[in-house]
């Protein structure tokens, strides 16, 4: 099913998450600049124009080419009592076939940390993913030191299952990362008997 079908909008409690458009650059910009030193430690090096009209502009466009070619499922979160934009999680390399699979991807504001927003995001995304779009596997991948992200992963049904050498360069160097992931019918753990 191809996402844009539909005008890809998902509600949870608090958030309502859908794509970026144009008029999210200044929320967008401001947010990722007062956030700055949260998020450099965990992310691949800014471009010298990150925060520019320009690279929003494009990030806008390759959202929506995304979403109508279901390869990805780029979403803000605003909150819905002020429409604060509070971060950004991405279901991306969405794979079909005998993979059904997609690898998840987020970052929050450092204002907005430890309220339970990206946890709720998370596990309505994966639903999303599972029930909407047949996936049966989501993958996501964190700096083993990065304990806030391993806590949401953990919270969010996502389990442990390796690590990657080289898997990104954050901060200018390949950077090894623990793999986690949900599966739709997921028995690891599980036994006969319970």
């Amino acid at each position: 099913m191809l996402l844009a079908k539909r005008k890809l909008r998902i509600e949870t409690e608090r958030l309502t998450l859908r794509p970026p458009v144009h008029s999210d650059f200044r929320a967008w910009s401001a947010l990722r600049q007062s956030s700055y030193d949260f998020l450099v430690p965990w992310e691949p090096a800014w471009a010298k124009d990150h925060l520019s009209r320009k690279a929003f502009t494009n990030r806008v466009y390759w959202a929506q080419r995304s979403v109508s070619g279901g390869t990805a499922m780029p979403l803000f979160l605003i909150r819905r009592d002020d429409d604060a934009l509070l971060g950004a999680i991405t279901l991306d390399n969405i794979r079909r076939g005998p993979s059904q699979s997609g690898t998840l991807g987020y970052w929050t504001g450092a204002a907005y940390t430890r309220q339970g927003y990206m946890r709720e995001a998370i596990q309505a995304v994966v639903h999303h993913a599972f029930a909407r779009l047949d996936l049966s596997r989501i993958e996501a991948a964190c700096l083993p030191e990065n304990t806030a992200s391993r806590g949401v992963l953990e919270k969010t049904s996502f389990k442990y299952e390796g690590v990657a050498q080289s898997y990104l360069q954050i901060g200018g160097r390949w950077r090894t990362h623990v793999l986690y992931a949900a599966l739709r019918s997921d028995r690891r753990g599980k036994t006969d008997a319970g």
